[in-house]
């Protein structure tokens, strides 16, 4: 068995009183200590050689009898979205378990967290032991025998940075229960606005340490020349763009010279090439990963030229990127992905000089359509501040769910 550690949240001096049913009440009392025992997260340590670090990242869960119940499957199901299950595997590749999180184990899941004493979670080997064998039983055999599978799990969205909408560590839904109560209670005149707002700043200072404890984890785990070669290239800590830079060591300079240039692509190259260079990597073949013949990978080192005009499908036009891109020559990395996002080259150029940071990194749906919108406009029409940037994301995300 390897080792699993279970990561809680660190007290603050306001939890003797959150806890206490004479200052706060009953309700919130409970709700308070469930808030301060549940585990965020559990981490799996070398649980077999192919993989080095498997984490369960918990959402919290205050409704247990609830979500136990059949007849509520619903909030069960609603509760098993805010689960994150990634693994990083030998190769120091991330992966996105999710979609493997299969509704019997999440129902085990509940069970075991509804046998426990709350204040016990963290504490009791048996439920930790039992969650592990049945994750064991269902993933990693499942992994073991499809080798081949494993490039469709890579992570292409998340980041390591919190307060984010792609954050791993999102806080969005870790305490709804919770903070209603706080809200409902301040409203009753339970407590007052001066031990509410000393709940409020323990509460970020509690998620805080704890995001920056998971984020320790992961990246200890994964490989230091990436994550150097991911901090020049202006993306943040972008795990698909970390996966597409570790998929290729060879190429990696190239990629992250061209965040480096457009940072706010990072979204639409990550889920754009990391699965064309998944396939070449694994390969499909039993080999190891890190044993992948070379020649699987091998770039052709001049590109053929790209005429913009020319109308292809959009998979030949991605893999024609891919070897733009590790070809490593501007004009055709720019030519080319004027020619993928059907817009002039001279528009992907002004782009390429100016990166402006109002962008922020569009999802890869919407990318296509914002730059579309910046084509139609004389350059002199180009929004200059922030706020016209913003709203120029918002006419395109309001084109693209009207079409």
């Amino acid at each position: 068995m390897s080792p699993i550690e279970a990561v809680t949240a660190p007290a603050q001096a306001v939890d003797p009183e959150l806890r206490d049913a004479g200052v706060c009440g009953p309700e919130l009392a409970h709700l308070g200590s469930l808030y301060c025992d549940s585990p965020r997260a559990l981490v799996f340590r070398t649980p077999s050689p192919d993989w080095r670090l498997m984490l369960l990242i918990l959402p919290w869960a205050s409704r247990l009898s609830l979500l136990g119940n059949p007849i509520f499957a619903s909030l069960a199901r609603q509760w098993g979205l805010g689960v994150r299950f990634i693994g990083i595997d030998r190769d120091h590749l991330v992966y996105d378990f999710r979609a493997l999180l299969a509704e019997r184990t999440l129902a085990l899941l509940i069970d075991l967290m509804r046998a426990c004493e709350p204040g016990a979670l963290h504490r009791d080997a048996r439920w930790l032991d039992v969650l592990f064998d049945a994750l064991a039983s269902q993933m990693l055999t499942t992994l073991e025998r499809r080798r081949s599978d494993w490039s469709r799990h890579l992570d292409r969205t998340h980041r390591l940075e919190s307060g984010v909408a792609t954050s791993l560590f999102s806080q969005q839904e870790r305490h709804p229960d919770f903070s209603a109560r706080l809200r409902q209670a301040l409203r009753e005149g339970t407590i007052d606005a001066n031990f509410y707002g000393r709940v409020l700043r323990s509460v970020d200072r509690r998620e805080a340490e704890v995001d920056a404890r998971l984020n320790a984890i992961v990246i200890h785990h994964l490989d230091p020349a990436t994550l150097t070669q991911l901090s020049f290239a202006r993306a943040g800590q972008h795990l698909g763009c970390y996966n597409w830079l570790r998929l290729a060591p060879r190429y990696a300079p190239a990629r992250a010279h061209l965040l480096q240039r457009l940072p706010w692509m990072a979204d639409f190259l990550a889920e754009t090439l990391v699965p064309l260079e998944a396939t070449r990597f694994f390969g499909g073949t039993d080999a190891e990963p890190g044993e992948a013949p070379q020649e699987t990978i091998v770039r052709p080192p001049d590109p053929p030229p790209v005429n913009p005009n020319a109308l292809k499908p959009d998979s030949t036009i991605d893999d024609s990127l891919g070897q733009a891109i590790d070809g490593g020559q501007d004009r055709t990395i720019i030519e080319t992905l004027a020619l993928r996002l059907r817009v002039n080259p001279a528009v992907l150029r002004r782009l390429w000089r100016e990166a402006p940071r109002a962008l922020g990194t569009p999802a890869a749906w919407l990318l296509p359509t914002l730059v579309q919108q910046l084509a139609e406009r004389p350059e002199r029409q180009w929004p200059q501040a922030d706020e016209d940037w913003q709203a120029l994301i918002e006419h395109a995300s309001d084109r693209v769910l009207a079409a």
